[in-house]
């Protein structure tokens, strides 16, 4: 199958899926998703919205958040991974977007990437979602389910997986196609055990045909 069909197949599929796919992290304004973006980093969405009722309730913007000590962030996010990291990402992000940006947060990726803590996946994300910009966030999920499938071949990194699927994918979708490829990634591909009889598009799946010619192969051998 080549490259460009898989693609077509797998954005029809999902446009008739998921046509409004989002992000499960609950926010308010793009203050709170870059805060609950950077604390999902290597964590479950559902535990991050367990701790930021609280945490934007006691700092709901850039200001707030500036004055507070690392201690009493580490307070509200001490169940999330990495809490002592975070915490300190969080108030230097915030201290940073209160001083050169005027605690309205940027739509620009590199101007985001400026921020402590805030890696290029957390700025695309933030692009994407708040912005609508055309760009990939590229997460474990996006960057297993695009290898398995076959968006991509071999890719190495996440940037190039990010350039890829940007390249294939029309620019108008990509923003959606981010969060199509996390909730696959995250309820149906998973990473140890790929869910394919539920898979809706095992058909053009590159590890799925792998896996099935796997399985004639063997069935033949015992037959020998």
């Amino acid at each position: 199958m080549r490259k460009e069909e898989r693609y077509n197949r797998m954005i029809a599929f999902f446009e008739h899926e998921r046509p409004e796919a989002q992000s499960e992290l609950v926010y308010d304004n793009p203050f709170q998703l870059l805060v609950a973006v950077m604390l999902s980093a290597q964590c479950t969405d559902k535990r991050v919205n367990m701790v930021t009722p609280a945490l934007f309730a006691a700092y709901p913007d850039a200001k707030s958040l500036a004055e507070a000590s690392v201690e009493d962030i580490y307070g509200y996010i001490k169940s999330v991974s990495y809490p002592n990291s975070k915490s300190c990402h969080l108030k230097g992000m915030a201290e940073k977007l209160q001083k050169d940006f005027g605690g309205i947060v940027p739509d620009d990726v590199e101007k985001l990437q400026t921020l402590p803590g805030v890696g290029r996946k957390t700025a695309n994300v933030i692009a994407a979602v708040i912005f609508n910009q055309s760009v990939m966030p590229v997460d474990t999920h996006v960057f297993r389910v695009s290898e398995r499938i076959g968006l991509t071949t071999n890719s190495k990194t996440p940037l190039q997986t990010e350039l890829t699927l940007e390249k294939h994918i029309p620019a108008e979708k990509i923003p959606v196609a981010h969060h199509w490829l996390i909730l696959h990634g995250r309820y149906v591909c998973t990473a140890r055990a790929p869910n394919c009889g539920e898979c809706g598009i095992s058909d053009i799946c590159r590890y799925f045909s792998r896996k099935n010619n796997s399985l004639k192969k063997q069935e033949k051998q015992d037959k020998q």
